[in-house]
């Protein structure tokens, strides 16, 4: 295998200035760094990750820190998050801790203090524990997905936009009795989109005077989670609404499921609005509000490396675009 010393001798230069060539740190002409390039590829060299670092400072290592794998947005954004690391020769250390899990204290005042992380990506960051605030204090270059924080970098949509569109999509429509499935104010569970987005369901309510027509059923975001939430709100035929805002999705899909046994009709006798379009939601005929989560894991991704070139840069706060998608689970009411 050869080694930055044989790739050093074929440029004829020092290893000093055949390492820095490599890592792209540190002035090099144009000219010998051609030079080294090509003694490297005749050689097939390829940097060790211990090398890079000591010769760079770096450990070419971002840590990402999500709840689950197990949902469709998440997993999607790793996708993107990881796409965008290997483009750029970096590692992936994930940490999959769910919410209120016993190991997620572990990992946010133990865990990842000790270890060497050029960067971290968080995403599903639980307000009430003030887990940002919490990264923050780490002081490496921090990026949050879908929660907003003065101090750090962040990608989202606005997800009480998101919901409030949803809500006021169902209210142009003729609906007056809509409920919301998902985070409850009093959730220690939720994320900080999921709180945002009931939020949004609460401000589209009272804006349009139907204050006293807000409902909401407490759900995690997850399918068996909404199902039974929706089956619960929906089996009393005298005060089931005639629509409703899925937190997210899965939830929203949960609904339709829900409402098929209990012999409801959708969109004849319930319509049904999520958010995220999911990849099931064409399926499902779901009309939802579209975000992208593996585009958001690249932006991410961009955002934290200009951190690492730039750490005087100024934070950015990047808004996913984010539309309404209308399809066959809504209409006005019968």
């Amino acid at each position: 295998m050869s080694t930055i010393a044989d790739v050093a001798a074929r440029a004829g230069v020092s290893k000093a200035t055949a390492s820095r060539a490599l890592s792209g740190r540190g002035y090099v002409s144009d000219e010998t760094r051609a030079l080294v390039s090509l003694a490297a590829r005749d050689l097939s060299y390829v940097a060790h990750s211990s090398a890079t670092s000591l010769a760079t400072g770096r450990t070419l290592t971002i840590g990402a820190v999500v709840p689950t794998i197990g949902r469709w947005y998440f997993s999607e954004l790793l996708t993107g998050v990881q796409d965008a690391l290997l483009a750029h020769d970096y590692d992936l250390a994930l940490y999959c801790i769910p919410d209120g899990s016993s190991a997620r204290d572990r990992v946010f005042d133990v865990v990842l203090p000790r270890r060497r992380f050029d960067g971290i990506i968080a995403a599903g960051i639980q307000p009430h524990s003030h887990e940002l605030d919490r990264l923050s204090r780490l002081e490496r270059p921090l990026v949050s997905v879908g929660a907003y924080h003065p101090g750090t970098s962040s990608v989202s949509i606005d997800d009480a936009a998101a919901a409030r569109i949803a809500t006021e999509h169902l209210i142009d429509l003729g609906h007056t009795a809509i409920a919301f499935i998902g985070a409850a104010d009093d959730d220690a569970r939720a994320g900080f989109g999921d709180v945002r987005r009931l939020h949004g369901y609460r401000e589209a309510m009272d804006a349009a005077g139907l204050s006293d027509h807000i409902s909401v059923s407490p759900a995690a975001s997850d399918m068996p989670s909404g199902y039974q939430s929706a089956v619960d709100l929906l089996g009393n035929r005298r005060t089931r609404p005639t629509a409703v805002v899925g937190v997210c999705d899965e939830t929203a899909i949960s609904a339709i499921i829900a409402a098929r046994r209990l012999g409801i009709a959708v969109p004849t006798e319930l319509s049904v609005v999520g958010i995220d379009d999911h990849q099931h939601a064409e399926m499902f005929a779901l009309t939802t509000i579209r975000q992208q989560p593996r585009e958001q894991g690249t932006q991410a991704v961009d955002l934290l490396l200009r951190q690492l070139e730039h750490p005087d840069a100024d934070v950015e706060h990047i808004v996913a675009a984010s539309a309404l998608v209308v399809r066959n689970s809504s209409a006005a009411p019968r």
